[in-house]
């Protein structure tokens, strides 16, 4: 996957999980928590969702890479190169 369709993937799994959440104007620098009404429930769905259609393992060190979507598209990116969108 490229990182537009990473991108585009982790917006599907967001919108999955608020679905009444306006995510056009998300700024990919800030943080989700910053923008977002998520709570750590909802950020263990991003995790479980990721490995659910993708089979990308997150281990728990490795959580604060998940945080912004610039951050989580860059993490993601070398785990998902050889997925098809």
């Amino acid at each position: 996957m490229t990182p537009a369709e990473i991108r585009d993937a982790v917006l599907a799994i967001l919108n999955t999980i608020n679905p009444d959440e306006d995510l056009s104007s998300l700024d990919d620098e800030k943080e989700f928590r910053d923008q977002l009404e998520m709570d750590s429930m909802d950020f263990l769905d991003i995790v479980m969702e990721l490995r659910k259609r993708y089979r990308v393992q997150v281990p728990e060190e490795d959580y604060d890479n998940l945080v912004s979507m610039n951050k989580t598209v860059a993490y993601l990116e070398p785990k998902m190169k050889d997925i098809s969108a």
